[in-house]
Parts: C-alpha cells; structure tokens; sequence
C-alpha cells in the first residue's frame, strides 16, 4: 500500500530546489549557465512506494563518476514492488545520515542523466520504508563534471523506466 499522494509538498519540493540551484553559493550550476529551472516528469502517484527496510551494516565499494571506487557504508536495503516484481535496494548513508539509493534506469542517457539519480528512503518505522521516486535527483556531476559522484551499485540498476523526478539537465 502506497502513502497518501503530497502533490503541494512535491510542488513545493521542486521550487525550493529550483531556487537553491538558480541562488544559493554552493549551488552545482556553473556560474556561466543562465540556469532557469530544473525538468522533471510529471508527478506520478504511482512512483510513490512503500516496502520492507532490512538493515545491514558493512561498506561497498562503488565506482566513480571521475573514475576510481569509493567505500560506502551500507544502511540496508528496500525491498520495494515494481511492475509486479519484487526488487532489493541498496540502501546507503549519505551526507549528515541521510539514506538514499543511487539507481540507473532504463531513462539513463535518454531522458535522465547517463550515470543515473538518487532518491531519498523515509524510514516510517523500523522496519518499512517509503521511496519516492518523483523526488529523484541527480547527482551534481550532472550539471558540473568537477564534481564526483557515487555511480549505481549494479543490485540498484533497473532494466526499466522510471519515469519519474529529475530530468536530465540542458543548459
């Protein structure tokens, strides 16, 4: 069962990520780009998903958009359905806590950023967790190669569109 639809939150979301890309110092758009405002598939309630956390521990390494692998620590996995088949997540710690899966789907290259995006885990409680891919990001090497990224985790590869959240950047 999927958790009620936030359409005025999600709005409200991507505005906000708008004016942090277009304002804020730390933003990843180049100082040359007349950055307007970010893509994104139209809200979809069906993106909005619910399933098993199963926390683990450990560190994998994971390959680079520069080139090379990086360790990172583990949270667990979502165990989430889609189109009827039952899929495992990775599941990692990023900055300050927070969890999230780097997936690639079959919109990379395409309509989304080649390397793939990321998408938040809620946790509602010990033992379930919530993934809504309207709220899929890219990663920030997509708007500025200076930057390196974790690359998806072959478990978190998709053979299908996702089509939902961030398109990829055009300047």
């Amino acid at each position: 069962m999927s958790p009620p639809f936030d359409l005025d939150g999600l709005l409200a979301w991507r505005a906000e990520r708008d004016e942090i890309f277009r304002s804020h110092y730390a933003s990843p758009i180049p100082e040359d780009h007349q950055f307007t405002a970010l893509g994104f598939f139209d809200p979809n309630p069906e993106w909005v998903l619910t399933g098993s956390f199963i926390p683990a521990g450990g560190r994998i390494d994971i390959g680079s958009s520069t080139g090379g692998t990086s360790a990172y620590e583990v949270a667990g996995y979502v165990e989430v359905e889609i189109q009827g088949e039952s899929h495992q997540l990775v599941v990692l710690h990023g900055e300050e806590r927070e969890l999230f899966i780097p997936f690639r789907d079959a919109t990379a290259g395409d309509t989304t950023y080649e390397g793939g995006r990321y998408v938040s885990v809620s946790r509602t409680d010990t033992y379930e967790a919530t993934v809504d891919f309207n709220r899929a990001v890219n990663p920030y090497c997509a708007y500025d190669q200076e930057f390196s990224c974790p690359l998806p985790p072959t478990q978190n590869r998709l053979p299908f569109p996702v089509p939902a959240g961030e398109l990829a950047y055009v300047p």
